[in-house]
């Protein structure tokens, strides 16, 4: 049993420099789950290779963020050499999991080599999972129909509050929310900065940096099943 982990590859803001990429607790956290659950995981990203991290998710490091950033294997696979989509044969994975981090915004919706390789993990019968930001990877991603996943489904991720909260509204080039609703899913948030996770059958989304964990511990649950 494995699972693909997407990261970005977006350094920065575009049209800024201000400094962005993967946040890190998105990756470890649910990474952490899967460890501790022995599945493992391939780590994959939009063109292969590096994957820079958010700054600011340098300021809030807990110990399982130490953990794995001070594992030297894990951190060549996850951040230093990340697969590219032409590497991935699908078949291999029960689930497909995308990470999250402003970065994300850029690259993920444009990524339709990857969007096709959620499409087979999902028409596959597999799990489709993502948290934040990187809920705006599921924007290409369709069913066995050619329709898009998110539609008629209940999801989460980085909510209009929360960006403001955050002051990046007018930083992004869309709300994260705003373009989950366009696809017509049933966008559902909870308080801003506290952990929410929705599942609808194969579909299963975090709202924040806080929901990684216990949307690891879903995916698992829905992976043993």
């Amino acid at each position: 049993m494995k699972v693909l982990i997407v990261l970005t590859n977006v350094e920065k803001y575009k049209g800024t420099d201000r400094p962005t990429g993967l946040w890190l607790s998105e990756l470890t956290h649910f990474y952490d789950a899967l460890v501790k659950n022995n599945i493992s995981a391939d780590f994959v990203s939009p063109k292969g290779g590096y994957v820079p991290l958010e700054p600011k998710s340098l300021e809030a490091m807990d110990e399982i963020d130490w953990t794995y950033y001070q594992d030297e294997d894990f951190r060549n696979r996850a951040l230093g050499s990340t697969l590219s989509p032409a590497e991935v044969d699908p078949n291999e994975y029960r689930a497909i999991y995308y990470t999250g981090g402003h970065g994300t915004m850029w690259d993920f919706p444009e990524a339709t080599d990857l969007g096709k390789i959620a499409s087979s993990i999902y028409q596959n019968d597999g799990i489709v999972s993502a948290v934040c930001h990187g809920v705006v990877g599921l924007l290409p991603v369709v069913d066995v129909s050619g329709q898009p996943i998110l539609a008629g489904k209940t999801v989460t991720g980085f909510s209009n509050e929360e960006e403001t909260t955050n002051g990046t509204t007018d930083k992004v080039p869309f709300l994260t929310e705003d373009a989950l609703k366009e696809k017509g899913a049933n966008y559902q948030a909870g308080p801003a900065f506290t952990a929410v996770v929705h599942a609808d059958g194969q579909l299963l989304t975090g709202q924040n940096p806080q929901s990684a964990h216990q949307l690891g511990i879903k995916v698992v649950e829905s992976l043993k099943k």
